[in-house]
């Protein structure tokens, strides 16, 4: 073994190690700066000397190469699911059931933990395949997605023959708030939950955006195995920690199922500070000859049920409506409660969504309500009790201006949502600048959505014109930043001074003003100051802007964080004027849908997609009747069919650069 593949091999045990230490024992030893610099020399290794690469390598957890579809995977071992119970009556019959047949049985206790049920398999130690249950008998490989799970494994402690485990993979309750709030800042649909955050990120094509999504995992039960007996689920379990896997169990069987249930409802009073979802608790048997006595029906195990929690509800007291402006700008009033304890946890506010919401069930301030956690998680106003009124409630009113920023608050026509207007709003700062700098806009390389918040928490920024007085020494100790990164950066920023006034315009996030709404006013007015003094009238006399839209821009200009906002751009040396003498805005596309499959060799997905939103139309995912074109490249695949069985029609890149001509 020559220096190269032995020091490969000491950064992947050292790194494989200090990842079991950090994600399953919650005990690290070293800095994150220490692990990630061991990663990043890895890396760089294994892409110089590839030959030598362990399959068991840490790198492979930031994700592989997108994969075109999922292949199917038998259980040779069904992954049931479970019977479930609601009342002690039904763990009592239960009970009943298999004491008829084993008349000593012994009773485990787990919380069951609300993710994605998935097997793990290892040959000779190795991870060599992971699928989702699918209908039970069915399911899907998603190893490249799994192996992106640092609570997984790569490699056991032991070479055993064969070992199939299953687990459930599920994203913590920290994590999931977070990636809400990304989705959010972007105007992306949000996870209605984690469970559904889990299950759409496990099933990425592309394992790197897996990665990206922390998810997590618990091991609860052996499946197969080979080359070791295992007589208790106690004893799996403590088998498969041993292994370097995550499990969860307190250690502890219980001999009655009295025992048992009173462990079900200490589960109950815990799951509030759990920093994870569960959805019930499990009692299996323990011992697994006694599983085997016991055996299965179509659909689940005799030997394990599961007790659901039943929604819990409390009544109180609404003392105050108060109002928060999202990242997006929407107001969402609160109610501020007399505080009560429900599912585990003490709640003092509980969200009333919208004035639609208040005014239908008639909610008003000094109400008696009740309450419920929607899924455990968001306190929500199910009920007002009316007769308990006395006649000094108030009804809540929206308020005018922002409570934020004191922008004006709108309303548009048959939308429920009230939205704030301010540029310079602090509760939507995130969402602003990363509009300003997106493609379609300001077009600044390098600053992703983690890169901005970072900027925002350290202070560095507080708006977008803000970007451009900061220093490279400011961003270069931020996290993924080096000297040469940050001064890409700035040079990135830099260059974004000379854009056109268009994507300046189309950056500031105007309300109902799209990219195609820019280009013609910056091509009407020429320059930002021009702009700035129009009235409704001079607006509405041009082609393709509306009354709203001209509305819009008026009320945009009219605020004084407006104004502040485009001094310091203008300070800042950004191009504020139209430098092209004819600009023709070319809307040749509008009103088409293009789908674009399979491999393209003139252009970029991306570069095509920018060129046909350039000609003012659209790009979708997938294939419907409404779909205009479909731009198929080499290798197109089941969107190609699906648009020949629609009656879509299918252009090639030549068709496609003709229409562009």
């Amino acid at each position: 073994m020559n220096d190269i593949e032995k020091r490969i091999e000491e950064l992947t045990n050292k790194l494989n190690y200090h990842n079991h230490k950090y994600y399953v024992e919650d005990a690290p030893e070293i800095s994150d700066f220490e692990f990630d610099e061991m990663l990043l020399e890895l890396e760089n290794l294994e892409k110089e000397y590839p030959q030598y690469k362990k399959q068991n390598s840490p790198t492979v957890r930031v994700g592989g190469e997108a994969v075109k579809g999922f292949s199917e995977v038998h259980h040779d071992v069904a992954m049931l699911s479970q019977q479930k119970a609601f009342s002690k009556e039904e763990i009592i019959d239960f009970d009943r059931r298999v004491k008829a047949v084993v008349p000593d049985a012994e009773y485990v206790v787990e919380q069951k933990i609300d993710g994605l049920s998935v097997s793990l398999e290892y040959v000779d130690g190795e991870f060599t395949r992971g699928s989702t249950r699918g209908d039970g008998i069915t399911g899907e490989d998603v190893t490249e997605n799994l192996k992106t799970i640092r609570s997984i494994p790569l490699s056991l402690k032991d070479k055993i023959p064969f070992l199939e485990v299953r687990g459930e993979v599920f994203l913590s309750r920290a994590n999931f708030e977070k990636i809400n709030g990304v989705l959010e800042s972007m105007e992306q649909p949000l996870f209605a939950n984690p469970r559904n955050a889990a299950a759409g990120s496990l099933r990425q094509l592309d394992p790197k955006i897996a990665a990206k999504r922390n998810l997590d995992i618990f091991v609860f039960n052996i499946q197969q195995i080979q080359g070791k007996e295992i007589l208790t689920h106690i004893d799996g379990l403590n088998f498969l920690k041993e292994q370097g896997f995550k499990t969860i169990l307190d250690n502890k069987s219980y001999k009655t199922i009295e025992a048992a249930y009173d462990r079900v409802l200490e589960i109950g009073e815990e799951r509030g500070s759990l920093y994870f979802d569960i959805d019930g608790a499990v009692i299996k048997v323990n011992d697994i000859h006694s599983r085997e006595i016991l055996g299965n029906t179509a659909k689940f195990p005799r030997w394990s049920i599961a007790y659901k929690y039943p929604a819990e509800k409390q009544t109180t007291v609404i003392r105050d409506i108060k109002v928060q402006v999202g990242r997006t700008g929407v107001l969402t009033p609160l109610a501020i409660l007399d505080t009560v304890h429900i599912a585990g946890s003490n709640v003092s506010r509980a969200t009333l969504h919208n004035l639609d919401f208040i005014r239908e069930k008639d909610i008003r301030i000094g109400d008696t309500v009740v309450i419920q956690k929607a899924g455990d998680i968001i306190p929500a106003v199910v009920e007002v009790i009316k007769e308990n009124r006395t006649g000094d409630e108030k009804e809540f009113q929206m308020p005018t201006h922002c409570l934020e920023c004191g922008a004006l608050i709108v309303r548009e026509e048959g939308e429920a949502a009230y939205r704030c207007t301010g540029v310079n709003c602090p509760a939507q700062r995130l969402r602003n600048v990363i509009h300003f700098v997106s493609r379609n806009a300001m077009d600044i390389d390098g600053l992703g959505p983690s890169i901005v918040e970072q900027m925002i928490e350290k202070h560095l920024i507080e708006t977008a014109a803000d970007l451009y007085y900061v220093k490279a020494e400011d961003i270069a100790d931020m996290d993924k930043f080096g000297e040469k990164s940050a001064q890409n950066l700035i040079n990135a920023l830099e260059k974004s001074k000379t854009n056109p006034l268009y994507r300046l315009v189309y950056g500031f996030g105007i309300r109902h003003i799209g990219e195609k709404a820019a280009k013609i006013l910056a091509a009407k007015y020429k320059t930002l100051d021009n702009l700035m003094n129009a009235t409704v009238d001079e607006l509405t006399q041009i082609p393709d802007i509306g009354g709203k839209m001209a509305e819009s821009v008026v009320e945009f200009f009219k605020e004084e964080q407006t104004l502040e906002f485009i001094r310091k751009l203008k300070n800042a040396g950004v191009n504020c004027e139209d430098d092209s003498e004819n600009l023709v805005v070319d809307t040749r596309f509008e009103g088409m849908t293009f789908v674009l499959t399979g491999t393209l060799e003139k252009y970029k997905r991306s570069e095509a997609g920018k060129i046909i939103e350039g000609f003012g139309g659209k790009t979708s995912s997938s294939v419907s009747k409404k779909t205009t074109y479909v731009l198929a490249g080499k290798e197109a695949g089941s969107k190609l069919e699906k648009a020949e069985s629609l009656g879509v029609t299918v252009i090639t890149e030549d068709e496609f650069q003709e229409m562009i001509k």
